[in-house]
């Protein structure tokens, strides 16, 4: 079957992580474990900053946010991984592989454009204390938000506008769990040097310079917190300091992923792992295990559960 852009390949086979059926075994194990929690802990965060009153502020609204992305995130990639570690053929239909790919970095581009916000929320509250709620109202934050999902649109379909204009004839085995650009440009029947380029310029440099920016915008921030300038100095370090570990856990293997030409290595799997699997398990105990407001919240969720079970 040859379709508008030459493509023959009706499917991809996919490595896996391994070959050996009881490492598979122990493998799914271990990822059902990861995703499940993955769902809980987003979700628990999710239903916190949505039914709690402590935590309606511009700050938890974008947390909650970020929490359902890391959710959705996830569930791209995760149920595909652990059925493939069930099954004999791991594959995935052409159509399957591009509504991955865009799904993938749909919510990632959103991801990278609300870590963005969440810095410029920090800047207001601790350099504008006094205006905060007025400057980050609930407009505001709507619209912010709104123009991440609006970006991380942009950012995806050109991406798949790109790889569905590459003609695909074989082979068709994806050295990954997961579609991604890099292992699926490199399938293509045809030069992909300018493909690579195109890919480099929209997902790499902008990560970078999104990874830049946050960096040092998060320095000037603990700097004036470090001068004691500002008014809750404490509580302001640890969130500053918690943004700046999700940050980097997000932004530093992306970087080392797509700033680079599309060759594999031997780290791109552990690499790939860590991005898809394990920092969206990680970014609720971050958020959650050093913040008081959250560990409140928390028990008066319990409260009221135990007065509706007597």
């Amino acid at each position: 079957m040859e379709g508008e852009n030459n493509t023959c390949v009706r499917e991809f086979i996919f490595l896996g992580l391994a070959t050996n059926p009881e490492l598979r075994l122990l493998l799914f194990a271990v990822f059902l474990a990861v995703y499940g929690a993955t769902m809980l802990g987003n979700l628990l965060i999710v239903g916190l900053v949505a039914f709690v009153p402590i935590l309606h502020t511009p700050m938890y609204f974008l947390l909650g946010n970020l929490s359902f992305l890391d959710f959705c995130y996830s569930s791209v990639t995760a149920p595909k991984m652990l059925v493939g570690f069930l099954s004999r053929a791991n594959t995935i239909t052409y159509a399957g592989c591009i509504s991955q790919i865009f799904f993938f970095h749909f919510i990632g581009g959103i991801k990278i454009f609300l870590l963005v916000i969440m810095a410029y929320d920090r800047y207001v509250a601790i350099f504008h204390p006094l205006r905060y709620m007025a400057i980050m109202n609930g407009t505001v934050c709507s619209g912010l938000v709104w123009a991440s999902w609006a970006g991380g649109f942009v950012h995806s379909i050109i991406q798949v506008i790109i790889i569905t204009q590459l003609p695909f004839c074989g082979p068709n085995k994806l050295d990954n769990f997961y579609c991604d650009v890099p292992q699926v440009v490199k399938l293509a029947c045809t030069n992909t040097f300018v493909v690579e380029l195109l890919m480099v310029s929209n997902s790499g440099l902008v990560t970078l310079m999104c990874f830049v920016l946050l960096l040092v915008s998060y320095s000037i921030l603990l700097a004036k917190l470090r001068a004691g300038s500002a008014p809750g100095q404490s509580k302001a370090v640890s969130t500053c300091a918690s943004h700046i570990t999700v940050v980097t856990l997000i932004f530093g293997p992306c970087v080392y992923i797509y700033v680079r030409p599309f060759h594999s290595f031997p780290a791109d799997k552990a690499v790939s792992v860590l991005y898809t699997v394990i920092t969206p398990i990680l970014n609720p105990f971050i958020y959650t295990l050093r913040n008081k407001d959250f560990k409140t919240a928390l028990g008066k969720l319990k409260r009221r559960k135990q007065k509706l079970t007597l």
